[in-house]
């Protein structure tokens, strides 16, 4: 018996995904777990699998299309079973089986009722043309239309100079004032020969390339030309996108955020990584893999889990009952995708070497990159780290990731003097901003937070021996 296959639920925060591609087409023949379908959700691209067998009997949502979580997309059943009775209930079930508005018609006139016209208006006699209000006369000054256009309606202008009569919006009106042309004088290309910005744009081209040189028509003109009017292009919205936005005014409308700021020495930690760096180098990778390396950032995620430990009222979170004090250390990273922004979770970072960190990391990364990361790869973080310093950023504020407590924002390690003892020297500094959810994190919490991260990264061999 023929089935409905409808978009399931793929990620915990999914509400609607983007059929991005069909593996199976109809008339295929698929077994249960087979891969029918890639969907773009909220996180990342995700399978769509077949829980059950049979045969596709109709594809619903073309590739490309964006389809809410129990929305039929496909019908399975034996091959060759008619599927016309389930198509008719979806039909009538779905959007399209509601009746479309339409707009409200005139009453319609009997057959059998004569057909009759309105008398013509009276016209006024002298007396009452005497008292009736005059229109106001067109200027005698024959430049007077560069700033003046009497107006019939919200829509039709006529023309001081020629009473030629011309369809606009009140925004081209508008436009057309500032530009001193008389719209009467334009052929409209729009519904009912109605003038839209194009032709005014039209109208500015043609006044640029018939101005004399060295006039002052000329300067007017070219400046009229360089406020040209351009349509905006349109990208709708991705589901990550459209999920980042919503988290995004949600964490800044409902979390009251503080921020704390330090300046810290780097100078050492830099060694430290060139120095593991060099000893990594040494030693010979197995087959094709490339040397292990690590980062800046790898050791960072080590130091703030370190940090956590040490100070656990920051590695906590919200919630309607009480504060919830983690028993566990899991690192949010943010990752730049070409959609937004993903934190996929490194676990038990306090737990780890930092050379485990960074393959973990680079994994986590590339596979955010293909939206090949799992949900569960990207959810239950306990605090966010997002580094923008790759991008020669000095210093910024990140939004808190909800339903995390804080997240620490890191800058690029900068090459500057430092006073020492008297002595200038050059040195490196790293200046690093923890948004702190308030209801949590008080500001004397975050700033013995923020003491112990600076103790760890000027002294980071203390990062390594925990």
């Amino acid at each position: 018996m023929a089935k409905i296959l409808d978009m399931p639920k793929l990620s915990p925060t999914m509400e609607e995904g983007v059929l991005a591609i069909w593996h199976k087409k109809e008339g295929d023949v698929v077994g249960v777990d087979d891969l029918l379908a890639e969907v773009e959700t909220d996180k990342a691209t995700m399978e769509f699998r077949s829980f059950d067998k049979g045969a596709i009997l109709k594809i619903l949502v073309a590739p490309g299309a964006t389809v809410k979580l129990g929305q039929p997309v496909a019908i399975i059943g034996e091959p060759g079973e008619d599927v016309s009775a389930i198509l008719g209930a979806i039909a009538a079930s779905g959007p399209a089986a509601a009746p479309a508005k339409e707009a409200p018609r005139a009453a319609p006139v009997s057959e059998e009722a004569p057909k009759t016209l309105a008398p013509p208006p009276a016209q006024p006699t002298a007396a009452q043309a005497a008292v009736q209000p005059q229109k106001p006369r067109a200027p005698k000054d024959a430049l007077s239309f560069l700033t003046r256009t009497e107006q019939l309606d919200d829509d039709t202008l006529v023309s001081p100079v020629n009473g030629a009569k011309a369809l606009a919006s009140p925004f081209v009106r508008s436009r057309a004032r500032e530009m001193g042309v008389d719209l009467g004088t334009i052929a409209g290309t729009g519904k009912h020969g109605r003038v839209v910005p194009e032709d005014l744009a039209q109208t500015r081209e043609i006044t640029v390339s018939n101005a004399q040189p060295g006039t002052a028509g000329t300067t007017q003109a070219l400046a009229l030309a360089q406020t040209r009017l351009r349509e905006p292009k349109l990208v709708p919205l991705s589901p990550m996108r459209r999920t980042i936005a919503k988290r995004l005014v949600q964490s800044k409308q409902t979390v009251p955020h503080f921020y704390l700021q330090i300046d810290v020495r780097a100078e050492a930690l830099v060694s430290l990584r060139e120095s593991i760096n060099a000893e990594l180098a040494r030693e010979k990778p197995k087959g094709d893999s490339a040397p292990k390396k690590i980062s800046v950032n790898d050791l960072l995620v080590k130091a703030v889990a370190t940090a956590l430990v040490r100070v656990p009222e920051c590695n906590a979170q919200f919630s309607d009952e009480g504060l919830l004090y983690h028993q566990r250390v899991d690192i949010s990273v943010a990752v730049a995708v070409p959609d937004g922004l993903v934190t996929p979770v490194v676990r038990d970072a306090d737990k780890k070497s930092v050379v485990h960190i960074a393959e973990e990391v680079r994994d986590l990364a590339a596979r955010a990159r293909q939206k090949k990361l799992k949900p569960e790869e990207m959810s239950d973080g306990t605090f966010s780290i997002s580094n923008l310093g790759m991008f020669g950023i000095d210093q910024f504020s990140a939004v808190i990731n909800p339903p995390e407590g804080a997240i620490l924002a890191v800058g690029q390690v900068r090459e500057e003097p430092v006073v020492e003892n008297g002595v200038v020297t050059p040195g490196k500094r790293l200046a690093l901003t923890l948004s702190c959810d308030h209801r949590v994190i008080d500001g004397a919490v975050g700033a013995s937070f923020l003491a112990e991260l600076r103790a760890l990264i000027e002294h980071p061999m203390r990062v390594l021996t925990g």
